[in-house]
Formats: structure tokens, sequence, C-alpha cells
């Protein structure tokens, strides 16, 4: 069985681990490669070599930067559809999901391609008699970026691409469920002639996390993950000093108000729950219907649902909706389905029938009179299993948001603009849908996370994206012009 290896130097190192996490296509089951757990000693080994690379790459031209980026868009660009191969192999997505995937990532590269304009800084002359201020946008140093495997390419590509724009370079340590794609994204980096040691990537679980959280030559973290892990990167990190961005897990309410149009509601919410097998912080996870929308939004879901195809992805391009990521997973979200009968919920289409017999599969599962007490209203779900509530009014549907404690996303469906001008003011989160079903920010914009959704001050993409990267200086220059005419200007 093949070891996955790390890319430090420019060069394939394969780790000394003894413990292995298995890197399976989940449409199979099928290994198809082993992830060692890293020792500190080989992160440090990344990180030194990120360190030794950063005078050169920090003092490179702004333009000279922006030009390796461009050439590396036209590279992903290039290997487009063998990247969403990938994605499709080691993640299980569906062909159009492992395309946006894909896609969204070369988007913030689009986004990076900017950078000569993005860091311009300020100036204001004459703010005394002879006296001009200056201020400009500085690399921090060695980043470090850790990903989860639910978006193997975008992810990692929300991170570095803008951070070694900004003249930092990086260690990215991709989840160890899929490594692959990150890999990949490296050898086009280099193609594209990025230097070596610029960009450099590890491959490890927990103590690799702790060990680059703890480095005392890393400057700045992203992550994204779990909340329970994006408490402890953000506790850990910012306790050595180091600046964090961790965005964590979700639990999003869209809410369809009695004149939303049916047909579109309906595809909408079905995409936001049941797309990447529910295994995404912005996936809608709970339907709130007011007044007759509850029961018509269940049956026509309900009918959608049996009728998705859920086939393997590596083998069917029309698959409607590929598996989950592991075992372990699969296992988990087949026991919340088993466990309902006791809390009160109906189960209007069951998950666990017409299934593939190989493979990590959960089918779309449809959980309706939910309660705000139940556990399925407040914990993220991370699978394909939607949850739909009855609240009396569009305050109470409000409500319902705050109880989970998380903060990405919340929905409308409406075409009231008074109502939906309600959830933009009111909901609790960062991100609003108005008969959107997901809505993520793209790269322009910051993915913009609120409470337990968001640890940090900066959120990865878009202009707060470059200032986490980047750190201001201010510089008051003095022209005195008898000192002037003595130099003979």
């Amino acid at each position: 069985m093949t070891i996955t290896p790390s890319y430090i130097n420019g060069e394939w190192i394969t780790s000394n681990a003894t413990q292995h996490t298995p890197v399976y296509n989940p449409s199979t089951g099928e290994i198809l490669s082993q992830t060692p757990h890293s020792s500190r000693q080989e992160i440090d080994q990344a990180v030194q070599s990120a360190k030794n690379a950063f005078i050169g790459w920090s003092t490179t031209p702004v333009l000279k930067r922006a030009t390796v980026l461009f050439r590396y868009k036209a590279l992903l660009e290039e290997h487009f559809s063998k990247l969403v191969g990938l994605v499709v192999k080691e993640n299980g997505k569906t062909l159009p999901e492992a395309k946006g995937d894909v896609r969204r990532g070369i988007e913030v590269v689009d986004f990076a391609c900017g950078i000569p304009h993005l860091i311009k800084g300020e100036t204001l002359p004459q703010i005394a008699s002879t006296m001009d201020g200056a201020s400009t946008y500085e690399p921090l140093g060695v980043c470090a970026g850790i990903t989860p495997f639910n978006f193997p390419a975008m992810v990692p590509m929300w991170m570095f691409p803008l951070a070694i724009a900004c003249g930092n370079t990086f260690v990215l340590k991709p989840s160890e469920k899929t490594p692959l794609t990150a890999n990949r994204l490296a050898e086009l980096a280099k193609e594209a002639g990025l230097p070596d040691r610029v960009l450099n990537v590890v491959q490890g679980a927990r103590e690799a996390v702790d060990a680059l959280c703890e480095h005392p030559d890393i400057s700045a973290i992203s992550f994204v993950g779990s909340t329970r892990v994006a408490k402890h990167v953000y506790t850990t990190g910012t306790s050595h000093g180091k600046r964090v961005q961790s965005a964590g897990g979700a639990k999003n309410v869209m809410i369809v108000m009695p004149d939303a149009d049916p047909e579109s509601t309906v595809r909408a919410i079905a995409g936001a729950a049941f797309g990447c097998a529910g295994q995404r912080c912005m996936a809608g996870s709970v339907v709130l219907g007011l007044e007759q929308a509850g029961q018509g939004i269940v049956d026509r879901l309900s009918d959608m649902a049996d009728k998705f195809k859920i086939l393997p992805t590596d083998s069917n391009p029309d698959s409607d909706m590929g598996p989950v990521i592991d075992g372990a997973a699969r296992e988990r979200l087949l026991n919340t389905i088993e466990n309902l009968a006791g809390q009160g919920a109906q189960l209007a289409s069951d998950g666990r029938r017409g299934l593939p017999n190989s493979g990590f599969f959960v089918g779309p599962t449809i959980v309706d009179h939910v309660t705000p007490d139940m556990n399925l209203a407040r914990d993220e779900v991370f699978g394909p299993i939607l949850s739909v509530g009855r609240p009396e009014s569009l305050d109470e549907a409000i409500e319902w948001m705050s109880l989970s404690g998380y903060g990405n996303g919340a929905v409308i469906f409406t075409s009231n603009g008074g109502a939906a001008r309600e959830i933009a003011r009111k909901a609790p989160c960062g991100m609003i849908g108005v008969n959107v079903g997901v809505p993520a920010a793209i790269s322009q914009f910051a993915f913009s996370g609120w409470n337990q959704s968001f640890f940090g001050d900066l959120h990865v993409q878009g202009m707060e994206g470059v200032r986490f990267y980047t750190r201001q200086k201010v510089v008051f220059s003095r022209w005195d012009s008898n000192y002037v005419r003595k130099l003979g200007w």
C-alpha cells in the first residue's frame, strides 16, 4: 500500500511514522493510500523549509509573485478535469459537486492574482508642513493551513494562494482522509514556477495540528473543521502568540414562507440539505415551514428524495448523491436515524433504504415535526439528514436560529420583501440567503461565520483574507527644505 508523501524543500518525502490513516475511495470502500501521522520533527522540517524561503520570497517584487499566480491559475484550468476526478475519487462527491469544489478554489487564485492592487497602502502628503505619511501592508512570515476532508481543493485554495501572494511562505496540512488533491495542487504550483520551500505540504493527524499551533516560527494559522477542533486550534494558536482564523461547524436554518415558489424552493432545499451528502458547514440542515408551507415542503421533498439516484460517483457521473467520507461517518449517521424513534419526531424519508452494496452510503433522510428541544434542532449532524419544524411565526423561526449557538448561514424563501429584510437584519449569523439555498460567499467576499462557527477576527477570502495575511507598517517622512538643498536635490 502506498504511503502519502509530504512535500518539503521542493521534494517528496516519505514519513517514518508507524501510525497511518487510510485514504478511501468512499464509493467503493477501496483503500487508495495511507496517510502517515508525521512526527513533530517532520513538521519542524517543513516549517524550517518555509522559514528559509521567507526572506527571498517576501522581497520578490509583487508583480513577479502575481505572474507566478497567473501561471498557476492557467495550469489549474488546464488540469481542471483531472483535479475534478481526483476529488471524486478520494472524497466521493458527485461530478458537478467536484467541479464546484475545484472551480471555487480557482476563483480564489484568480482573486489573488490581483495582489498588486489588493496590498496597495495609503499616503497622506503634508500631514505637517514638511512631513508626509504612508502605510504599507507587509507579510507576516511563515503561515500554516489546516484543512478538512469535505472540500479537498477549495479550502486549501482559500488559504495558501492568498498567503503567498502577500509575500508569506506556507505549510499546508490537509485532512488525513483526503490528502491526494492537496499534493497535486502543490505539484502544479511548482510547475507554475513557485520557488521551492515557499509552499510545503505535511501529512498528519492531531499531533501535526498541535505541532503547527505551537511552533515558534509560525506567525499565523488558518483552520477549517469542526467547532470542537476550531476552538482548540484558536486557543492553542493564540496562546502561542499566533494570529488565528478558525472556522468551525454550523446548524443552518432555512425558513419557508407560505408565499414561496414551491418548485424552486424544493430544488434549493434539496441541494442545500443533500448536496455533498450533507458534509459541509453551509449545509441547510433545518427547514422551518410557516403555516401550510410545512406540510407542502415535506411532501415535495420526500417525493424528490425517493427519486434520487444514489450510485458510486467514481463510475456514475449522473449520480444525484454520493457517499459520506468513511465507515465511521456512515455508522454515526445510521445510528442517528435509528435513535429517532424515542424523540417524538417522524421519519418522512428513510435514508437507509435502496443503497449500493459497497461504499459508505447514507441516503437523503427527512425528519418531520422536529421541535426546538430536540438534539436534531441544535446539533450539527454533518450528513444528509434534514429536520423539518413548524414554528407559528417568523419571530419564532428567528428564535430557533439562536438555539444552536452557531452562526454561519440562514435562508428565507419568500416573495415578501419585508420578510426577507427582517431575516437579513435579525438573523444571528454571518451569511444570509434570500431565495438562495446555500449563501456561501464567493472569493471577493469574506466567508463570514459568527458565534460558535468562527473564532478569530479576520475571516478567509476577500479583503479580510488579505488583511489576515499582512500587517501594516506606517512611515512618517520629514522633508526639510534646507536638508534637501544640502543633498543637491
